[in-house]
């Protein structure tokens, strides 16, 4: 169980929103962040495919449907973006997401919990490990 506290934020145009949200948590020293909720528009995406090591770039006027995720400990984000058709493409976000207009986010903390990303033999990949840090 933890206690919640929630922080807001708005992304300006220009800015590059995944360092942006890493400079946050890492300023106001957050262990337990995550995004609770995220709008916007970006110009440029770049995203892995589900179980891949294919990376997309996207260019254009970019809708976020939806933005979800870890943010301490260098985090694990996924995101879903549909352009000027409707049409939606998703994945893990891999950097460069460039604000267009703007987006606004809310940032959640789980306090007194602590999350750190280690290695998973099973997975093969570094994954979410939360801890009590009351205890």
């Amino acid at each position: 169980m933890c206690d919640m506290k929630c922080y807001a934020l708005r992304i300006k145009p220009g800015q590059e929103l995944v360092s942006s949200l890493k400079t946050f948590v890492q300023e106001k020293q957050l262990k337990s962040a995550f995004i609770v909720t995220a709008v916007g528009s970006l110009t440029k995406a770049r995203l892995r495919m589900a179980n891949s090591v294919s990376v997309k770039d996207y260019e254009g006027f970019l809708e976020i449907v939806s933005l979800v995720g870890t943010l301490s400990d260098d985090g694990h984000l996924h995101m879903s973006l549909s352009d000027t058709e409707g049409k939606v493409v998703g994945g893990h976000v891999f950097g460069d997401l460039i604000v267009y207009t703007t987006v606004e986010v809310v940032i959640g903390e789980c306090q007194g919990l602590t999350f750190t990303r280690e290695f998973d033999e099973e997975t093969g990949f570094k994954e979410l490990v939360v801890k009590d840090s009351r205890e």
